[in-house]
Parts: structure tokens; sequence; C-alpha cells
């Protein structure tokens, strides 16, 4: 039977290879008191040794040692110490073939070790079956296997022997997902699904592919076009219990596959597999696209809202100079009463003489009307965006299965009454806050007229959907908040969680230390020990470190750049891929299987990462047509491929001995760099005037001490970053592994200090306007005369304490990742008011922000940490920049998904220049030393791998002939 490959050589070396650095010898070949017993009643020196040898091969990575194994020196030397031995004596060991297979048996009697044959493969046959459905790849079925092996003391057959099994359960296990799908389909809706691949709709395109393009819209008419989607959708009246049991990965599998067929290739596959994906893709995309009709209402309503305020400002604008001319003519009228008055003469001769009676008239009517104007705000002028409403929003409300909270339920009734469209009398303000400003617009409103109060209805739609108060039965960003947290018994095994699980312990614990603050902070202040700063009058003054850069640092820089070779891009990246073989994550999302066109695949990524796009790739390579880049990315690149190739680079490049002067891994930082998009860009709601008019999205990065940038996301320009900041330090092992979190002032909210400090991170943001920050105390009465001042208010221990099993529950399911820390964290802060949850943490941020500024103003290290950490953020944006060559720069996919390819794969390959930046300055500063010029860790600690000028990325791409 043909070998069937479903491992590299790299991952089958993990699996297979013996150990050879000290961390795993220690842990795999360490010999217990019995085995050395075992050991030393052999007779000769060498089969002791390769009595001891074959043991610990047994052990780990579980299989047999052959004639033909090349054993690691360090393997040797190590066994051999245990045993007071040198790694020679292992010379002439097994030239009898005998002796090894004695061995064999003998080990196999002591510890029990059998081999994969009888009733113990089949048990293993029938366990690996069970588990490939769970699996979530080849080598991780694989990993499961041997793992299995190693626990049930069972012998490792060959690889080719493990890839075929693995293999043959994997398509098992496919098969037998599709099958139980399909059982549950009856024949009707198997019709249905098949009629989505016959039915041609917008000029002869199948309903396939028509319902999956689908993207967040921004008008009434896209909206409509996605709830024509979603309204056919749940008319074929598939539900839920298709999918129950699945795992949820496989279906995300069947999903990502549906959405790369196109309709030919669907018809040619087996029928269940074929119906299997429909379904699949079905209830899938009825979810998003709900939650795609959700998020086009949020920017239809902020594009009307951005519409209203850019008109209230220009009627401002445009009202000045009438305002200049009335006030000067009430002037003028004003001082020639004043002197009619001091000379005793008549008022209204005055009145006469300055303007006369019908043109003090038209003042005052000009003056009350420019009064209303100045006035005004931007509610004065949403009601122009009824009709835009209207044209879509009775048909979206009867499309989507909304459920509200009870604090919700006014809106739902207010809801129902915009979907009847009767001209009502009564239409109910009950969901509107007591002091909100749209009370007073709607009562100026005639009573005949309802068209704000129905806009105010739809704009209240969108902050509940914000805030969690009303949700989607099925849905992935708008799902039930309550039901998406972990239940209170899963944080009990939630290892990040830092605080006690009973409140009391943490308040008594955060009061001692406050109070310890708080003192350290008064004596500073009295004794005039700030560093960089002082507090008089009750306000704290403090300045900015200045930077603290050796001298000697920017020659040291400018000499180990001069050593690096200058480099093609292509060959860096194939050199870069040899060493750490990143490429090996890009498996087919189909068969699991690694890419076996490695260049085309680079060229792909190159692409995504120099913004230039396929079709220009093709051009400027000679290696790959745009149809053969197509088909690879489609089939190759998706958003976990990229992580996990990211985070082989970034794991890679820490390794480097280089990298340990810049850091120990452990801090990072997290920065949005901003990107221009089209002009399409500012229809839809996508412009931040912090970037000025053009429209953009940004990339939110953080970036370890050692200059990785292990995590990337797109977010929209015009949303605040303090949200992102945890998914960054969540989504991988790097990330978990930081201990100090830098961010900037945009990166700064108490929600984000409350969980950072539950999940054990420290957060440190520089705070642009620290001394305006107020501080919040367990007991205000208690605080030192110096510090009275900065109080701001008194924390509220009442609802930490009702709400503090919420609170456990709500950080670890961002742990879990069952809902991105981001989602929650922009649901809590949506709509504070409503959610006792979100207040609790609010008052916990409050807590954690006061310790944390009390400990940056007597610490200027920690100033200094974070000033470091932050510029290593900022520097990565030029690289980037120089990076982004290709569409002058701007990010013009439409798609959210191509959108997100252009800022990760332009992050990976940011990832892969410092990584090959990383291992040439190590180079070069050995050969530094060879020539007798020092290289002090000081001052290498002031270098960085982000430099490009070496490296040639413009031209054509060519690759070397393989």
């Amino acid at each position: 039977m043909a070998h069937r490959t479903i491992l590299t050589e790299r991952q089958r070396a993990a699996l297979f290879d013996l150990p050879s650095n000290e961390a795993a010898l220690l842990r795999h070949y360490t010999l217990a008191d019995d085995d050395i017993e075992h050991i030393r009643a052999r007779r000769r020196s060498q089969n002791r040794l390769g009595f001891a040898l074959q043991l610990c091969v047994f052990r780990y990575p579980g299989r047999l040692l052959t004639a033909e194994d090349v054993i690691p020196a360090a393997v040797i030397k190590f066994i051999a110490a245990q045993l007071g031995m040198q790694a020679a004596d292992l010379e002439g060991y097994a030239v009898r073939e005998e002796t090894r297979r004695d061995h064999l048996i003998e080990l196999r009697a002591i510890y029990g070790y059998k081999m994969f044959t009888g009733r113990g493969a089949r048990d293993l046959k029938a366990w690996l079956e069970a588990e490939s459905e769970a699996a979530r790849s080849n080598e991780d079925l694989a990993r499961r296997f041997v793992g299995e092996c190693r626990r049930t003391l069972t012998i490792l057959p060959g690889v080719s022997v493990i890839e075929r099994l693995c293999a043959d359960a994997l398509v098992a296990a496919e098969r037998r997902i599709e099958a139980r799908i399909v059982e549950r389909l009856d024949a009707g809706m198997r019709a249905k699904l098949d009629a989505l691949l016959s039915e041609t709709v917008d000029g002869g395109i199948s309903r396939f592919i028509w319902l999956r393009h689908f993207e967040v819209g921004k008008n009434s008419a896209d909206m409509n076009r996605v709830l024509d989607r979603l309204e056919f959708l749940q008319g074929l009246g598939l539900t839920t219990a298709a999918l129950d049991g699945i795992p949820p990965h496989r279906i995300t599998r069947l999903r990502r596959q549906g959405e790369r067929y196109f309709t030919d290739d669907l018809r040619d596959i087996s029928d269940e597999r074929r119906l299997a994906i429909l379904a699949v893709c079905a209830l899938e995309w009825q979810a998003a696209i709900s939650d795609t009709v959700v998020e086009t209402h949020d920017r239809i309503v902020g594009k009307t809202w951005r519409e209203a305020k850019t008109l209230c400002d220009v009627r401002i604008t445009n009202a000045k100079g009438a305002l200049h001319d009335t006030l000067r003519a009430f002037s003028g009228l004003g001082a020639a009463l004043l002197e009619a008055r001091g000379d005793g003469a008549p008022l209204e001769a005055a009145i006469a003489t300055a303007c006369g009676w019908n043109d003090l008239e038209g003042l005052v009517a000009t003056a009350m009307q420019l009064t209303d104007t100045m006035a005004a705000d931007a509610l004065a002028y949403v009601g122009q965006g009824y009709h835009r409403f209207r044209r879509y929003a009775p048909r979206m409300l009867r499309a989507l299965d909304i459920q509200a909270a009870p604090v919700a339920a006014p809106l739902i009734v207010a809801a129902r009454l915009v979907v009847a469209g009767a001209q009502a009398l009564d239409r109910p303000t009950i969901f509107l806050r007591r002091g909100s400003k749209w009370h007073r617009h709607l009562q100026a409103q005639d009573p005949g007229d309802h068209r704000l109060w129905e806009v105010a209805v739809l704009f209240h739609l969108r902050e509940a959907f914000r805030s969690g108060d009303i949700w989607l039965t099925h849905s992935r960003r708008y799902a039930d908040l309550k039901n998406a947290l972990v239940p209170i018994a899963a944080v009990q095994t939630t290892p990040r969680l830092v605080v006690p699980f009973d409140p009391a312990d943490w308040l008594a614990d955060r009061k001692t230390r406050m109070a310890q603050a708080l003192e350290r902070l008064a004596a500073a202040a009295k004794a005039g020990a700030i560093p960089g700063g002082s507090i008089e009058d009750g306000s704290l003054k403090i300045e900015r470190l200045s930077a603290a850069v050796p001298a000697k640092a920017e020659d040291l820089v400018l000499d180990l750049y001069k050593r690096l070779p200058d480099i093609r891009i292509t060959d860096l990246l194939l050199e870069v891929d040899d060493a750490t073989g990143f490429t090996e994550a890009f498996t087919h999302i189909r068969t699991g299987a690694p890419c076996t066109d490695k260049i085309g695949l680079l060229n792909v990524l190159l692409a995504e990462g120099l913004n230039l796009g396929l079709s220009k790739m093709a051009e400027a390579t000679d290696t790959h047509d745009y149809f053969q880049l197509s088909r690879l990315s489609r089939w190759h690149v998706e958003s976990d491929a990229l992580n996990r190739a990211l985070a082989m680079v970034i794991e890679a490049q820490s390794a480097l001995r280089m990298a340990r002067f810049w850091g120990a891994g452990v801090t990072a930082s997290s920065d949005g760099q901003f990107f221009p998009t089209t002009r399409q860009g500012e229809a839809m709601n996508l412009i931040n005037a912090k970037y000025g008019n053009e429209p953009g999205l940004k990339a939110y990065t953080h970036v370890s001490d050692q200059f990785g940038p292990f995590a990337t996301q797109a977010i929209p320009a015009t949303v605040s970053e303090a949200p992102y900041i945890l998914d960054g330090l969540l989504m991988n092992d790097t990330g978990r592994n930081i201990k100090e979190q830098y961010a900037d002032t945009g990166g700064f909210t108490d929600h984000v200090f409350a969980v950072t400090a539950l999940l054990g991170f420290q957060f440190i943001p520089r705070i642009r306007d620290l001394p305006s920050k107020r501080l919040y105390v367990f007991d205000p009465a208690s605080i030192p005369k110096e510090l009275k001042g900065l109080i701001g208010g008194k924390i509220r221990e009442g609802i930490i304490t009702a709400n503090w099993p919420d609170i456990l529950r709500s950080a670890a399911t961002m742990v879990a990742g069952v809902m991105p820390p981001s989602q929650l964290l922009r649901k809590f802060a949506a709509y504070p008011r409503q959610h006792a949850l979100a207040e609790a943490l609010k008052e916990i941020g409050r807590v954690e922000r006061t310790l944390f500024i009390i400990e940056w103003v007597l610490d200027a290290d920690m100033q200094r940490r974070a000033q470091i950490g932050l510029n290593k953020g900022e520097a990565h944006h030029a690289l980037k920049n120089a990076l982004r060559i290709g569409r002058q720069g701007e990010i013009r996919d439409r798609t959210t998904e191509g959108q997100h390819f252009r800022m990760a794969g332009l992050n990976l390959l940011a990832a892969i220049i410092i990584y090959w930046n990383t291992k040439h300055l190590g180079q070069a500063v050995n050969h530094r030393k060879s020539e007798g010029l020092d290289s002090p860790a000081d001052l290498l600690a002031h270098t960085s791998p982000l430099g490009w000028a070496h490296i040639l990325l413009t031209g054509e791409y060519r690759w070397p002939k393989s």
C-alpha cells in the first residue's frame, strides 16, 4: 500500500526523534534507582549502556531503537553520566542482532511494554477512531495517538503505519460526521439544499454562490440585499438540530469548504458530503447574515448621526455671519437707547432713529431663530434619516429573532409598533432614560408626527444590541451574554485567574495595598520625593522622562547593519522557512495535508504582505499565474493558518540568542496603526477625525520586548483600541506569557484595568492627561491631607460583592476563548447604566487604576520601561509602512476577510524579516568579537531588528530553480 503522507518532515522529527536539549533530557531520560538496578544486571559496559538507551527510547519518543538510528551525542553522554560510564562505552553494542533483540524481550518483561499487535493494536485503533472526530488537524491526531501509545506502554509502530492509521481514521470520521448530518435531513430538505446549486439568480450565478456573497453594508439598499438572503435561508426551514453534537471545529471546516467551492465542484463530490456542506453553510450563514444585518443597521445609524452632526455644525457655522450682524444691530440699538436715556430724550424716538420698529421686529425674530440654531444639537436633525430607516426597518425587525432582558422590554414593545406601522396616538417613550435629550425633541414634535419617535427607537435598538440588553437566538456576535459566560464550575479550573473566589478576601487585600500605597504617596509628597513631580495645592504635576540612550549605541547599530548581507525578499523568505518551517502551517482546508507548492504559497503570502494582490504578483513572478495563486490562496490561506505561521516564527525568533539582549519575552506593548482605505470607506462610516478626513482601518498589533509582533487584528479606525488589548494577550502562547502590558492613552479604560488584574497581567498604560485623573478609595475620610485634592470618589464595595461570581465568569470566558474579550468589553462599555456587572467591573478597574497611578508616580523605572516598550511598538510602524508598497499603501479589499488577510499577511512578513535580522545581527555580533571589537550587552539592548535597507523589496520576484 502506498505511503499516505499527512505529516511534514519537521512534524515527524518532532514526534519520533530523540531529544537533545537539556530540558528534554532531564524530563524524559532521568533514570530512577530501580532502572539503574536493572541496567547494572547486564554484564558488559556496552550492554549496560545499550540496555539503558533502549529503555529511554521506549519511554520517549516511545519507539524501537533501530540499527540505522544516529544517536545524538548529548543523549549518550547524559545517560552514561548517570551510570558512571563514558559515551565511548557504547561502541560495539548490538553488533550481534540477538543482543538487541534479547534486551527488547527483557525490557518488555520488566516494564510491561508491548508491541503494536493483537488485541492491543485493535484497542488502539478503536481509540483512534473515537478520538479522530475531536482532532483539529492531522498533526493533532498523530500527537494524540503517540501520546496514547506511551500511556498504554505500547511501542510505536513505524511512522508510515501511524500516518496511514491517522489518515484512515480522519477520513472515516469525516464521513461519519457527514452521514450524521445528512441523516437528520428529510427528503424535502435534501431537495431544497440541492436546488441551491441548480437555481440561478442575479444574472446567472447559482443560488448557493449568491447566498455566500454578503458583507456589512452602508445604506438601506445594502440592508435589503442582506435581508433577501436572510429571509431565503429562513424560508428553507432548516433547524440547528441538524448540527447537534457535531464538534464546532468540524462545523467550521465544512463551512470553510463551502465558502471556497465553486458550484460545479460541489456537484462533483459525493452526495453525503455535498449535502453536509450545504446544510452547514445554510445554518452558519443564517447566523452570520443575522449578525451582518445588525452590523449594517449599526453603520446606518452611525451614518445618520454623522450626517446630522455635520448638518448641525454647518448651520451653526452659516449662522455666525447673521449672528454677528444681529449682535452689531442690537449693540447699536442699545447704545442709542442708553444715550437717549442719559439725555432724557424719548426712547421711542431713539428706536425710530436707530433702526425703526419694523426692523426691530425683524431683529427680534432673527435673534430668536439664531438662538434656536446655536442651541440645537445633532438630535434635532436625525429625523432626516426617517425615510432611510423606513425602507428596511420593519422588514429587519420581522426577520430577526430578537430576545430581550427585562430592562429592554419597553424597547421591544416600541419596536413592534414600528413593525406594525400603525399611526398609533400612544407612542410610549418609557424605553428612554429619564434624563435623555430625546424627550425634549420628541415633545417639540407635532402630535401626529411619529417619524422622530421611530428614529429614536431604531437608535436605541443599536445601543441595546451593543450592550447586550437585546440579543439574537442564533448569532456569533450578538448572542445572549449570560448564556455565553462559562458556568461558575468552570471558573474553579481556570488557571489564569489570580484572584480569590471569595470577594471579601480580595477586598481585604486591596484595602491593605491601597492604604500602604496612599501612605507612601503622601510621605513622598510631603518630603518632595516624587521622581520628576510634585503635589501642590491638591494637584499632581509630573514631568515626562527624558531619553537615556548611550551615545555609543548609534555607532554600534550602524556597524552591525553594515555587516548584514544584502538579500532579495524571496531569498529571505526561503531562508526563514528552512529554519522555522512556517509554511507548514498552511494545510489544505479539505484534507489537512501540508501545502506541497512552497514557492506558490510564498508568492501568495508575499502578495498579501506587500499589499500587491494576486494579479499583480502573478505579473511580477516567473513561477505562477493568477489562477494558480488564487487556488493556493483559496484552499490554504486562512486566519488560523496565518496565526499558526506567525506563532512559529515568533517562537523561533525568541529562541535566538540575540533576542535575549532586548528582553525576556515577558513584557509587550500594543498600538494601532492607521491604514487608508478607498473612498468607499467614507460612506461606511470609517472616518476617524484623528487621522483627518481620510477613511481607513487600523491594525492593532501586540509587540513583545523582543520585537516580535505576536498578534494583530484589523479594527475599524472609529472604535476605541482598549477592548482589543486582551484579545492579543489571550490568542496565543506568547501573549499568555506576558507579565507587563504597555499601551498608549487609547488603550486605557477602567474595564481593561479590571480584567487584566483578574487575569494576572500588569497593565501599564501611558495616560496622557494623568494629572487630571482622580483616585478612588475605600475610605475618603481617612485620606492624608496632602492627597485630599486628588480623590475622585469612594469605591462601591457592595456592587463588587454582589456581582463577584459573574465577574469571575466573565474573566474565565475570555480565557476559554468562548467569546473574544473585545466583544465582551465592548458590550460592557456600551450601556453600563443598565449593567450591574459592567458597573462592578468599573469599580474594580478604579481600584486597580488607583493602585497603578500611585505606583507610576513613585516608580521612575516603571515609567522608563513603559516608554521603551511603547517605542518598540511605534518603531514597527516604519517597517510596515515600508512593506505595504502596493496599491499606494491603501487597503482596497472590501470584504472583512480580505482586509484581515492584508493586515495579518503584513504582520507575518514583518515577523519573518525580524527573525532574519535577529539571526544575522547575532552573527554580526560574533564577527565583531572575532575581530576583537567589544559589543557590550547594555549597548546591544538599544539595537533593533527592524531595519530593511539591505532587503530588496521591489522589482520582479524571482525564485531559485528547484
